[in-house]
């Protein structure tokens, strides 16, 4: 088979073969097919598209690249589930969904990205602690999860590597937004870590890769779809992403925010509702409850008493990061030079926020990545921002940077991203909808 003819294929529309998707990724993952032919082929995916039965194809294909893990001869007392986020602009939620289904029974063992876009990257917050070692060979990976019941890690070399290289180039190359290719991304990763059950957290709005809710539903029945027909329950929330989803947007910062809404010092209750509605789901979905009432009461308990804050420590610990970060996050966690609010000069109700413009300022204070290969600055970001409905009297957002003329960047871009009227604009639900079927 010859790559080029794969791509002519699809550029023309024509279906590809499961066995031409199964080369075609053997060969992004040996490296016999270039970059410049990945991003053909994602370039050519992204116009045409591909049938359920591709992307299945595609799925499956990439996940073969690699190692599959198999959790039965563990014998754990619980079912090995997930969540996944589209992501978006201050969404910290896999940091205290995973130690929270840790301490109610289940097993977490997460398969996470980096930042793609204007996003924020799991894998980005979590290397912001020093030690925190993100790419485990599978033997820690396991004892991990064996031991503290969550490990969020990335793609290492066994897993998924086919996707891992895909990812990379898809991020560079303006072909992040294809419905077929999110979906093999996503569900190719989760069918390596060897799961009973996901849950999707579908964003919409304008800091989203699917912004309409159009898109968004479609996105989740796609991945709903795939996932429940090859083995793994599968549902999906669509959550709204027209406003940072937590107060603070940048590595440090949010993890920050995770200690702190794990240790009950804050919990921003945007933030809590989304991690609460996704535990409540997968708690469900795997029959360790079977009504909300019930998972809510199961939450709150294990965030009251602690239990879940301490499963997030024993899990930094176990993969190499200090063992008191909970206790001392400040004795740890890099700061930025330049700690300053940001006022507009308009008075008002915020009625609009540019949450993708936010993001991208982020982005460039180096809180992201612009090629592939840059390095990321963990201690810049924005903290206390500001949400839709508030007055405009007060300051929008404190900007965490590295230099004065970092600052007066984006503060300029910051100032651009937020709309203000005469009027309070009415709330908009933080959960649009679940899709399980």
């Amino acid at each position: 088979m010859l790559p080029q003819e794969i791509i002519r294929k699809k550029r023309d529309g024509e279906l590809i073969s499961a066995e031409e998707l199964q080369f075609f990724s053997s060969g992004i993952a040996d490296e016999s097919i270039s970059e410049g032919q990945i991003a053909a082929f994602a370039m050519a995916i992204y116009f045409q598209g591909m049938k359920s039965n591709e992307t299945a194809a595609l799925t499956l294909a990439m996940r073969d690249t690699g190692d599959v893990l198999n959790w039965k001869q563990e014998n754990f007392s619980g079912p090995i589930i997930d969540k996944h986020s589209t992501g978006g602009v201050g969404d910290s939620v896999s940091l205290m969904l995973g130690p929270l289904l840790a301490a109610c029974g289940g097993y977490v063992p997460m398969i996470s990205g980096r930042g793609l876009g204007h996003t924020g990257g799991t894998l980005d917050k979590l290397d912001a602690i020093p030690g925190y070692n993100s790419t485990p060979d599978n033997n820690l990976f396991r004892k991990t999860v064996r031991e503290c019941g969550v490990a969020i890690i990335g793609q290492t070399g066994k897993l998924a590597p086919a996707d891992k290289r895909f990812y990379a180039t898809r991020d560079i190359t303006a072909t992040v937004e294809s419905i077929p290719l999110i979906t093999a991304s996503i569900l190719s990763k989760k069918f390596a870590a060897g799961l009973d059950c996901l849950c999707m957290d579908i964003k919409t709005g304008s800091g989203a890769f699917m912004p309409t809710p159009e898109e968004s539903v479609a996105l989740a029945q796609s991945i709903v779809d795939i996932g429940n027909a090859t083995g793994v329950n599968t549902s999906a929330l669509i959550t709204d992403m027209n406003q940072p989803l937590g107060s603070t947007v940048g590595n440090a910062l949010e993890v920050h925010e995770a200690i702190n809404f794990l240790t009950n010092d804050h919990q921003n209750p945007r933030l809590l509702q989304v991690v609460f509605s996704l535990c409540t789901e997968l708690l469900m979905l795997s029959e360790i409850t079977d009504n909300p009432f019930d998972a809510t009461t199961m939450l709150e308990a294990e965030l009251v008493s602690g239990r879940a804050a301490e499963r997030f420590g024993r899990m930094v610990h176990s993969l190499g990061g200090p063992i008191d970060l909970i206790e001392k996050p400040d004795k740890y966690l890099s700061k930025a030079e330049v700690i300053k609010p940001v006022h507009l000069q308009e008075t008002g109700f915020v009625s609009n926020i540019d949450t993708r413009a936010l993001g991208m300022a982020v982005v460039e204070l180096g809180g992201g990545r612009i090629r592939a290969e840059d390095d990321i600055d963990f201690a810049v970001g924005l903290s206390d921002f500001i949400t839709i409905g508030k007055s405009s009297d007060r300051a929008i957002a404190t900007i965490h940077a590295r230099t004065e003329a970092d600052w007066e960047q984006a503060a300029e871009k910051i100032k651009k991203a937020i709309t203000v009227s005469d009027s309070a604009p009415a709330q908009s639900p933080v959960i649009h909808q679940t899709i399980s079927t």
